[in-house]
């Protein structure tokens, strides 16, 4: 028997015109800050933007944006709460901060129904902070959501690099768009990643250098946009909106 939230999940996203998950192969890539970043400086150029962090390992969002007590009101469903000119929704709501314990069934359970009661309206983008490595989130994120695509983390390590590549082999194996990948915490700056990332066919979306300073901005959104991190990201931007017109 299909699950009538399914349907409602199709309503409720009918007004979004992009919708972009962010991703990565392993943890410690600085994906959620990626996600992060990307959505405020869309919201920035004037798009209507809208960040969900679905990271059941680890959700962190929040506490890079500083969102303190923030939370959805109620009617007919969830409506986000706005901060910093982003529609935020966020795991925590249901696990009020605390480990996750959920698994397989449970996990799609709780997916379905986040998206099926929350409220976007009209946006242009939608960023999905993704947990990492290749999961039941993952998998039912694209059973559920159509035309969202993939923009995947990687740093210049080997093992971080690997990781990365199966998940875009996963992601074409299921005929999902990847928009490309972008290279983060650069210490020693060398084409050696571009090369491998492009020998995969897929776009190399940015280059991201390591940022001693990003540490300390995050709860904090001014100081955030204003480190070298946010400009690199703010370069990779112009290539995600392009990659990711409709």
């Amino acid at each position: 028997m299909t699950d009538p939230r399914i349907e409602v999940i199709g309503r409720r996203l009918a007004h979004v015109k992009r919708i972009v998950a962010v991703s990565s192969g392993k943890g410690g890539v600085g994906k959620s800050v990626t996600a992060t970043t990307l959505a405020l400086i869309l919201a920035q150029r004037g798009f209507k933007v809208g960040l969900l962090d679905l990271d059941f390992t680890s959700p962190s969002t929040h506490l890079i944006l500083g969102v303190g007590k923030l939370a959805p009101k109620e009617e007919k469903g969830l409506i986000p709460p706005v901060t910093h000119g982003l529609r935020y929704m966020s795991i925590i709501y249901y696990a009020i901060d605390e480990p996750a314990p959920l698994r397989g069934i449970d996990i799609s359970n709780a997916i379905i129904e986040l998206f099926a009661i929350t409220q976007w309206s009209d946006l242009d983008y939608l960023v999905v902070d993704m947990p990492p490595a290749i999961s039941d989130t993952t998998l039912d994120t694209i059973r559920l959501i159509r035309n969202v695509k993939f923009l995947i983390v990687t740093t210049p390590s080997i093992v971080a690099f690997e990781t990365a590549r199966k998940l875009v082999m996963l992601l074409r194996s299921l005929r999902v768009t990847i928009l490309g990948i972008v290279e983060n915490m650069i210490v020693n700056p060398s084409s050696s990643t571009r090369e491998k990332i492009e020998r995969l066919g897929t776009n190399y979306v940015g280059a991201v250098n390591y940022d001693s300073k990003l540490e300390e901005s995050l709860g904090d959104v001014e100081k955030l946009l204003n480190t070298k991190f946010a400009a690199a990201i703010e370069l990779a931007a112009s290539n995600i909106e392009r990659l990711s017109d409709p």
